[in-house]
């Protein structure tokens, strides 16, 4: 690829130290569809962040910014206009400059959980669903599946406010939802979703009572360390249909792709020309 200023950019921001692996899974999708545009790693302190971002945009072959930690949440309050769902997630990781000059964002880190599951076959519109753990991935989840009509939502996390506040905030942007906090008891809910660290490895604490899980429920996870975790391991041997973490990340992409305006593409493909090693 010949790189010049016809070539469209998309920033991805985070920390100086944060491992950019997006790069690795854009660009060998760009290169092989002869599409001129590149995924730049930049690196920004977060009191440089505000003035950072408005400068990204001063760029005339700027198509977008990535945001990554722990710049989400501050993104919010810098731009024109955003998505019910990066109102209910209280996060932003995507960015674009519309004709007329301003900076509107969207949410995507729980789009590419919704989207696995979607294509896996399962219809969410009027499901039962839980979620546990609330920190940014269980929120940005739960908002991207508010969107999809399910009928109701248990939020369960340690941190007791976290999942009140997520609760809260869902009641106001989508009303006609039944939302429930303070348990994590799965029996009844067609959808588990487990957003926390927990059951990652064998003789690990799980989420949740497994044995409460009914057999035909989709259970979903988000770590993506290893492909099939102890809680996932468990949720199989009661029979139930499972999505790995790293599905989140390469089914969230084909998302990214249409908001930004290029020719979208699927998972399967874009894991066959990543060059992650």
């Amino acid at each position: 690829m010949t790189v010049n200023g016809n070539t469209e950019l998309i920033a991805h921001i985070g920390y100086p130290t944060h491992a950019f692996k997006s790069p690795l899974i854009y660009n060998p999708y760009f290169e092989q569809v002869g599409i001129n545009a590149l995924v730049v790693p930049m690196g920004c302190q977060a009191e440089h962040y505000p003035a950072f971002l408005k400068s990204v945009f001063d760029l005339t072959n700027i198509r977008g910014a990535l945001i990554t930690m722990p710049h989400k949440v501050t993104t919010v309050s810098l731009l024109d206009e955003v998505t019910a769902t990066v109102k209910v997630a209280g996060a932003c990781n995507a960015v674009k400059r519309t004709s007329d000059g301003r900076l509107v964002g969207d949410m995507f880190d729980g789009a590419g959980f919704v989207r696995g599951v979607q294509r896996k076959g399962f219809d969410l519109k009027g499901k039962r669903v839980l979620v546990v753990g609330t920190g940014g991935v269980g929120c940005a989840i739960a908002a991207s599946l508010a969107a999809t009509g399910i009928a109701a939502i248990s939020l369960f996390d340690v941190n007791t406010a976290s999942a009140q506040a997520l609760g809260d905030r869902l009641k106001q942007h989508y009303p006609a939802i039944e939302v429930r906090c303070g348990s994590n008891d799965p029996a009844g809910h067609d959808l588990v979703v487990n957003a926390t660290p927990m059951g990652m490895n064998e003789g690990d604490p799980l989420p949740m009572d497994v044995s409460r899980i009914s057999p035909e429920a989709f259970v979903g996870e988000v770590v993506m360390r290893t492909e099939i975790t102890a809680f996932l391991n468990a949720a199989q041997g009661r029979g139930c249909r499972v999505q790995v973490g790293s599905d989140m990340l390469f089914e969230q992409i084909p998302a990214y792709l249409e908001y930004f305006g290029f020719a979208t593409t699927t998972a399967e493909n874009l894991r066959e020309v990543a060059q992650l090693g």
